[in-house]
């Protein structure tokens, strides 16, 4: 884990998921949401029928609390949870939000919780990958794959994960010729929870998924025994992390919430809050002039030492 600055007060970030069933979201919303303002803690919970997804951010005894809160709710006795340490805090609000899924995929009928795929432990996930009779899937999104992903691994090449299962289908022949088993991994691991069980209701026998996901991987393989090439995109003000955790290269493009790489950053269409080289053709002057005016109000507030509501994504 990386820590903060020692002479920096820290701020503990939570990145949690579970699924469950909960027969009232509403009723457990209200609670939740209470006691996250009470204790300052600000990010984004969401609850569905199907359990509860988010991060949050506050000091380390109030993710305590709602992290014990959150335990307490059915089925969430064994919630997962990814611990990190930020210098500055990386939400601007809090949202604690009733949804359908919690990771939206479209697939209503699937049953993590009782279809999921079989976990692998970080330390026993470079020999399962490296058989040849094992197909290697990244089910995250294409702009994420292209920040970082494991050796021989496939990208679908999917703009949302709503996306995958069509391309599994479309593509299924052809990915498992002469493969026995696939073995697929995300970012924290609810992706897999469903990809796999996706994969298992498809009629494929031998599913696997990495445990915890690539930030356990990274928090867990050294260096020197690491099949992960490149950086690992996170939905939070570090953009990007590497081994141990450590802060990345990237930056995050505020105009269309993409990573943006040191190479990306001396092109002569890259402006930062502006525009990147990914997204520079699809703006308009207009547009860049009111990106242009948020950037200068954003540096202001930063001089202040208040916060620009707006500044920071919240995905």
């Amino acid at each position: 884990m990386h820590s903060a600055s020692s002479d920096t007060p820290a701020v503990r970030v939570a990145a949690l998921y579970r699924f469950a069933r909960f027969d009232d979201c509403a009723a457990l919303r209200a609670p939740l949401d209470h006691l996250c303002r009470q204790l300052g803690v600000r990010g984004t919970l969401l609850l569905a029928r199907e359990g509860i997804n988010g991060t949050i951010a506050g000091d380390a005894s109030a993710i305590a609390a709602v992290v014990a809160h959150i335990r307490a709710l059915p089925g969430c006795a064994e919630l997962d949870v990814k611990y990190a340490d930020s210098a500055a805090m990386p939400f601007h609000r809090l949202k604690v939000r009733v949804k359908r899924e919690i990771v939206t995929m479209g697939e209503p009928a699937l049953d993590p919780l009782t279809g999921a795929g079989h976990y692998v432990d970080p330390h026993d996930w470079n020999a399962l990958i490296t058989d040849p009779a094992t197909l290697v899937i990244d089910t995250r999104n294409a702009y994420e794959v292209a920040v970082g992903s494991f050796a021989g691994a496939i990208d679908p090449h999917t703009r949302s994960f709503a996306e995958f299962p069509a391309w599994f289908r479309a593509h299924r022949a052809d990915l498992l010729a002469g493969k026995t088993r696939v073995a697929m991994f995300c970012t924290g691991g609810i992706r897999c929870e469903k990809s796999t069980a996706l994969l298992r209701r498809e009629g494929v026998a031998e599913v696997y998924h990495l445990k915890g996901g690539v930030l356990d991987y990274l928090a867990t393989i050294p260096p020197e025994q690491s099949l992960w090439q490149g950086e690992c995109f996170v939905f939070d003000q570090r953009v990007a992390v590497g081994h141990g955790l450590a802060p990345g290269t990237h930056v995050l493009c505020h105009a269309c919430q993409r990573p943006v790489t040191a190479a990306d950053r001396a092109s002569p269409l890259y402006e930062a809050g502006v525009a990147c080289p990914a997204c520079h053709a699809q703006r308009t002057e207009q547009q860049r002039q009111a990106n242009r005016e948020r950037q200068r109000q954003q540096l202001l507030a930063k001089q202040r030492g208040t916060a620009h509501i707006g500044a920071v994504r919240e995905s």
